[in-house]
């Protein structure tokens, strides 16, 4: 007797439900996590908000929407970081949910639930859960993008080139990476004779129009920023160990890949003796064009993005792995056929179910466990309401004044802009960073100064003595992580530089 599962059935008679389910369970998942575990945000996300706090039209760090955006979510929700939270799983649903209607119109609705289901796997190990910035903005944006750049070459849809032109000119304000991701857009066009007939009308000036107007407060500041350094080119001497870091990134796309390489081998029909009796997943003919659709920007961003930051020593692949492999999960329900036999159903529910959870697990180890087993820092586990609320307090305190400006170490500095006050960030070191602030004017209206100590001295640090020369140190103060572990306690020196004027 052949067995089908509720979740097979549910695929086939309610796909969109399905998707609303898994995309809304890990929404949930990443929403509530770091609510009970973080003390401190994520990574560079105090940076984030630093940033956006001051609502400049660029930065060092980009373009500026995704800045804009995280100090909105921050206020809307009183100063509190879920907001921020919030906003990141509003755009890792927005993400999946798209990408769904995407993969409807190319492969029809019960397939285009498995696309969504493999390309979980991918993102719970390539992007970010919870740390808000461009490359969490920049997924849902490419995602619009491709979907109605699907509808313009493949349904000859002209009355999609608006909301094309819009969510290109957003995705110029929110990642360097916009202009590269738009020209594979521009050479997957040219390429295809329906992509050239679309291009022979006057909907793309105005679409070029509304795409300046949109980034051209972005791209005046731009061309006459000084602080934005473009890459060199590498010399010959070193292609062999830029090469080298290339590879090794598209490594780590590959790597992220493996869940969908997992599910798809445990799928596969080979050693299956009872291939007639596994439930099938039907879909109509697939458009030549859509396959071709599909495998290029399933294939192109990640190599492309990998060889530029491989030539110019980049960090990270361009654009993000959570755009690069965005495609991934639908180019292989395209690769597999018309008709998909779910075999083994208990065994990949259980492995789908353990690689999308298994990040979470791994967040909870580090937390509670890591400082127990290292002496590394758990960033998250920093008190910084604690940290922000007692350097404000001692300010205003000292000088009857509330906290304007904080500087010194650049991590915890950002940690004390999450103030209620939201003193203004202001990293001496680099100041061409910074600036809303200078030197001058910090000294002018007062601030804090901050410092690990390893110690109970309170001596400053060499270089913070030289830039602020006379400046007189407070008796650190200690703070506990969520979980000290092996850790000494957290000693931070500071000093207050006392406003000069009223």
């Amino acid at each position: 007797m052949r067995f089908t599962s509720l979740i097979i059935e549910l695929i086939r008679a309610r796909p969109r439900l399905v998707v609303w389910i898994v995309v809304l369970f890990q929404a949930a998942l990443w929403l509530i996590l770091p609510m009970l575990l973080y003390r401190s945000p994520p990574d560079d996300l105090a940076t984030v908000l630093a940033y956006g706090r001051e609502y400049q039209v660029g930065t060092d760090l980009g373009p500026p929407l995704a800045f804009w955006l995280a100090d909105i979510a921050f206020r809307a929700a009183g100063n509190h970081l879920f907001g921020v939270y919030l906003l990141t799983q509003l755009c890792a649903v927005a993400t999946f949910w798209t990408l769904y209607l995407l993969a409807r119109s190319v492969v029809g609705g019960q397939q285009a639930v498995l696309a969504v289901l493999l390309t979980l796997t991918v993102a719970a190990f390539a992007a970010p859960g919870v740390e808000f910035g461009p490359l969490v903005l920049a997924r849902p944006l490419w995602a619009l993008l491709l979907m109605h750049t699907w509808q313009l070459i493949g349904q000859d849809r002209r009355n999609a080139w608006f909301a094309w032109s819009i969510e290109a000119g957003l995705l110029l304000l929110t990642t360097s990476a916009a202009i590269g991701l738009l020209l594979l857009v521009a050479a997957f066009a040219l390429a295809t004779p329906r992509g050239r007939r679309m291009l022979m009308s006057f909907d793309p000036l105005f679409a070029l129009l509304v795409i300046v107007v949109l980034a051209l407060p972005y791209l005046v500041w731009f061309a006459r920023a000084d602080t934005v350094a473009l890459p060199h080119w590498p010399a010959i001497a070193e292609l062999s160990a830029r090469a080298l870091h290339g590879a090794a990134l598209l490594g780590g796309l590959l790597a992220a890949m493996s869940g969908v390489v997992l599910l798809v081998a445990l799928n596969s029909g080979r050693f299956d003796r009872n291939a007639e009796e596994a439930p099938i997943i039907y879909r109509p003919p697939v458009d030549p064009l859509a396959r071709d659709f599909v495998y290029f920007f399933a294939i192109a961003p990640a190599l492309a993005g990998s060889l530029i930051a491989g030539l110019f020593d980049l960090g990270g692949v361009v654009g993000g792995a959570g755009i690069a492999l965005m495609m991934t999960g639908l180019a292989a329900v395209v690769a597999t056929g018309d008709l998909v036999r779910l075999r083994r159903q208990r065994l990949l529910r259980s492995i789908w179910a353990a690689a999308v959870v298994a990040p979470a697990f791994v967040v909870i180890a580090m937390t509670l466990f890591l400082p127990w087993a290292s002496s590394a820092e758990v960033a998250t586990s920093l008190p910084a309401k604690d940290i922000a609320r007692f350097f404000g307090d001692s300010f205003e305190r000292r000088t009857s004044q509330r906290l304007r400006a904080v500087t010194g170490d650049a991590q915890l500095a950002s940690l004390i802009t999450l103030n209620s006050g939201r003193p203004h960030l202001f990293l001496d070191a680099t100041p061409e960073r910074t600036p809303w602030l200078t030197l001058a004017k910090f000294n002018e209206t007062g601030g804090v100064v901050v410092w690990r100590a390893s110690t109970t001295e309170s001596t400053p640090p060499v270089d913070i003595a030289q830039r602020f020369p006379g400046l007189v140190p407070e008796v650190p103060q200690v703070f506990e992580r969520l979980v000290n572990g092996r850790q000494p306690l957290l000693r931070i020196g500071w000093a207050i530089v006392r406003p000069k004027t009223p």
